[in-house]
């Protein structure tokens, strides 16, 4: 089975790709794994690091062809706040407890969380229901999205301390076999964050 070894950052390639997978959250921070395009080609993704692919990235394949990546719709809720005062109050409790979350122009975007929605919601926040791309912010650890690049964004993984496991806490979902046990990345708030790694 030929191997995708490298990956190139969004828009920094120009080649056609040969076909394309689409790819929830989840399966973005892989090291390792087969993938089957929508077009029917099957290869092995085989990078060094895990790497947090975003949408419109490609992977490179041994012969030099590329696979698109595109970032599939997920149930996600958007965060509005009052002003910009209040949205980045409401950022503060999220990134205090490692979610990934998304920034738009006018709201903060994160997995559907329930308990989360009724913290934000008690903080006087209006919360949406929607279905779109996930494509969270890189965290203290992210390096520039730029190509080409086999290491993802955060070369220097730091140690989470309180699991045996070096990742970064903003991609808490990396259960592959660079980690060498599974367990979920908790918050401390009442429920567990893991969704089922294939």
């Amino acid at each position: 089975m030929i191997r995708a070894t490298a990956v190139i950052g969004q828009y920094h390639w120009i080649e056609a790709a040969i076909d394309t997978v689409v790819l929830d959250f989840d399966d973005r921070h892989r090291r390792r794994m087969v993938m089957t395009g929508t077009r029917g080609l099957e290869f092995l993704l085989d990078l060094e690091n895990a790497v947090a692919l975003r949408g419109g990235d490609a992977l490179v394949l041994e012969d030099g062809r590329r696979v698109e990546v595109v970032a599939a719709p997920e149930p996600l809720i958007e965060i509005r706040g009052t002003d910009p005062g209040h949205l980045v109050r409401l950022a503060w409790h999220l990134g205090n407890r490692h979610l990934p979350t998304q920034i738009m122009a006018k709201g903060l975007r994160i997995r559907r969380d329930h308990v989360i929605e009724e913290m934000v919601k008690g903080l006087g926040a209006r919360v949406i229901e929607i279905e779109a791309p996930f494509d969270p912010e890189g965290g203290a650890y992210a390096a520039p999205h730029e190509a080409p690049r086999t290491h993802g964004h955060h070369d220097h993984a730091h140690s989470s301390g309180h699991h045996g496991c070096s990742h970064d806490h903003h991609h808490g979902h990396v259960h592959d076999e660079h980690c060498g046990h599974d367990h979920d990345h908790g918050h401390h708030h009442g429920h567990s964050h893991a969704h089922g790694h294939k």
